[in-house]
């Protein structure tokens, strides 16, 4: 199990509303309880195998984070003098005036696992929500009740694990963010951070699922003589290939799934087209992610709607499900066996 080795604690406040950062002059020490309750607090909401890189355009020295993230790495001794660094970069970041401030932490973790290695990692967290407790104690022959603000261990605002692997490519970067959904969530992953999806299996995984929902949504209706329901059946076979396969290839994807050779050599040009729109690079033979299917999965809807009136979902087979016209309307004709 992982185990915190050194933690510091700093204020940042929003720079824009004159708030101001306080720095803490020395770490923290914890005992084994309050280690463990860190420990769930700041590792438990990272469930995602969605990793990122540090990145920088010209130059990843040029990059903040991983600099000063470099440096403990090298030399763990100068956690707090570069957990300074960090909290005033944040603080240049934090302009925008719905940026809440918050305590900002910087942890040395012992032991971390990720891909079954064990590594060490830099955490670096903010905490910008408190919530009420009730606390509850014996006084006389009774009890008295007060409230307290504090934080939630069950609700981590904002953080990032930094596994000390692949500094090459700008380390292996986990992240959450559950705060801040709007234009202002872009200072801690954009601005602060500054990292870029790591091009692994969930990378390639991801984008080819979105690349096929996109095509056979918005590019096949264009092109060729397609229902909604070909539509559908078509997006259900995608989802089918990527659960039933542990690689995907390009050729036997295609052959699968799209079968029409003209719908095949649209969709291979729709892929390089994406590509250079995206400014991204989709491998044609890679091991597929579980968890970028699962996630995909819910985003590629087995439904044809019809006006206001009815949503038909289709699960199976497309032999089934019948679309014609006659003098009431259009019409669609669905067989089955039983009724559920």
């Amino acid at each position: 199990m992982s185990k915190i080795k050194n933690m510091s604690i700093h204020f940042v406040g929003n720079k824009t509303t004159d708030e101001k950062i306080k720095i803490s002059m020395s770490c923290i020490g914890i005992n084994e309880e309050i280690n463990n309750i860190l420990n769930v607090y700041f590792l438990s909401p990272f469930k995602s195998t969605e990793y990122f890189n540090f990145y920088h355009d010209i130059d990843i020295n040029m990059n903040e984070a991983f600099v000063c993230v470099s440096k403990i790495f090298a030399n763990p001794e100068t956690l707090l003098k570069q957990s300074v660094n960090l909290a005033k970069h944040l603080y240049e970041q934090s302009v925008h005036p719905k940026i809440k401030s918050g305590e900002f932490y910087t942890v040395y973790f012992k032991d971390c696992i990720i891909d079954g290695e064990t590594v060490d990692a830099i955490g670096l967290f903010k905490s910008e929500n408190k919530d009420t407790f009730l606390k509850v104690y014996p006084a006389g022959d009774g009890f008295e009740i007060e409230s307290e603000k504090g934080i939630n261990i069950n609700k981590l605002d904002k953080g990032c694990l930094i596994f000390n692997m692949e500094k090459e490519n700008g380390y292996v970067v986990a992240v959450v963010d559950n705060t801040n959904k709007g234009v202002e969530a872009q200072y801690w992953i954009d601005d602060f951070l500054h990292i870029c999806q790591r091009k692994d299996e969930y990378y390639n995984t991801q984008n080819i699922l979105s690349l096929t929902k996109n095509f056979i949504k918005d590019e096949l209706p264009q092109q060729f003589d397609v229902s909604k329901a070909d539509q559908v059946d078509l997006l259900n076979k995608s989802v089918k290939f990527f659960k039933e396969n542990d690689s995907f290839d390009m050729k036997e994807f295609t052959n699968e799934v799209m079968e029409n050779p003209d719908i095949i050599k649209s969709f291979k040009k729709y892929k390089t087209a994406y590509e250079q729109d995206y400014d991204m690079d989709i491998a044609d033979n890679f091991a597929i992610s579980e968890n970028a299917v699962k996630k995909q999965a819910r985003l590629l809807k087995s439904v044809i709607k019809l006006d206001r009136n009815f949503h038909i979902y289709i699960h199976g087979d497309r032999s089934l499900i019948e679309q014609g016209e006659d003098r009431k309307g259009k019409f669609y004709k669905v067989y089955y066996q039983e009724e559920n």
